[in-house]
């Protein structure tokens, strides 16, 4: 028996490492480069990834559609599918796979049902396979076992019961703290520099928080890049707090910061381009040159 085709929407960091442990694992895996960057075409072409011209082209093509993309664009990506799942009467299963709400993977799902698939609700927790330990994907919904099915080929799958809106709120509640933390820290140390504090700040740091602070001067520094798509993370963080009747507003604040980081010149940079060179400090006075009122224009 073949093993089931699989579809990457869209191939960036995550999805093009997914799609290429799957096929070397003896899937077919195929996406659609319609439209998308020079940047996105490389590392498709990088994992071995095949390209079609168009959705309905890929929907008649693959039994599994992986949705891999910025949360902001996962109720667009669905809709686009459902459209052409609907006009060419195929039915392939369509896993979300984004950081999103329940309240929208259930929306999401909605929009997949009513065009004749399968839907299962997923959330992806850890590096793309190749950079980390186990890539973990949570999976909920009345039949998860397509993807069930991919355990242990590259990735991790564990399933969470039957409740379409249980993987993501998994993920809302892990990148809640995870990216959370860092939008955190982000905020201490720019409210530090604000204040003229920078120096005696880090000082304290070094003697008391020396783990913490290692923390921060690894990964502040990066963030800009991720920047831009992490905003609609946390805004999605916040709805599902407010969902769960727990207060949202830190994640709200998460999202302004990383709307400020999203501003500075360093948020061009790609996961390959970053300046590893550049100094927490560097970083640091930079980011507030771009606070509300000191750079661009909200």
């Amino acid at each position: 028996m073949s093993l089931p085709a699989i579809a990457v929407l869209m191939p960036g960091d995550m999805g093009h490492a997914v799609g290429g442990v799957l096929r070397e694992h003896g899937h077919r895996v195929i996406t659609c480069l319609a439209g998308r960057s020079t940047r996105t075409r490389g590392l498709a072409e990088a994992a071995g990834l095949e390209d079609v011209p168009d959705l309905d082209a890929l929907v008649k093509e693959v039994d599994l559609i992986l949705s891999i993309l910025p949360p902001g664009q996962a109720l667009a990506q669905a809709e686009a599918v459902a459209g052409a799942v609907k006009a060419t009467g195929s039915a392939p299963t369509y896993v979300d796979c984004n950081a999103i709400s329940p309240d929208l993977t259930r929306k999401v799902g909605n929009e997949i049902s009513a065009a004749g698939s399968p839907y299962i609700d997923a959330g992806i927790i850890g590096l793309a396979p190749g950079k980390g330990p186990s890539t973990r994907f949570y999976v909920s919904g009345p039949d998860t076992a397509p993807m069930e099915a991919l355990d242990g080929k590259g990735i991790e799958v564990l399933a969470l019961g039957k409740e379409i809106g249980a993987a993501s709120g998994l993920k809302m509640c892990y990148a809640a703290l995870t990216k959370g933390r860092w939008t955190l820290q982000t905020a201490v140390l720019l409210a530090a520099e604000q204040l003229g504090l920078s120096e005696a700040l880090k000082q304290e740091f070094e003697f008391s928080q020396q783990a913490e602070y290692e923390i921060m001067r690894a990964r502040v520094p990066r963030l800009p890049a991720d920047s831009e798509r992490w905003i609609a993370e946390m805004e999605e963080i916040s709805a599902t707090f407010a969902s769960a009747g727990v207060p949202s507003g830190f994640h709200e604040g998460a999202a302004e910061i990383f709307r400020v980081l999203a501003r500075t010149p360093f948020s061009k940079e790609t996961r390959e381009t970053i300046d590893d060179n550049r100094t927490l400090e560097d970083s640091v006075r930079v980011y507030a040159q771009h606070l509300p009122g000191r750079g661009e224009s909200e």
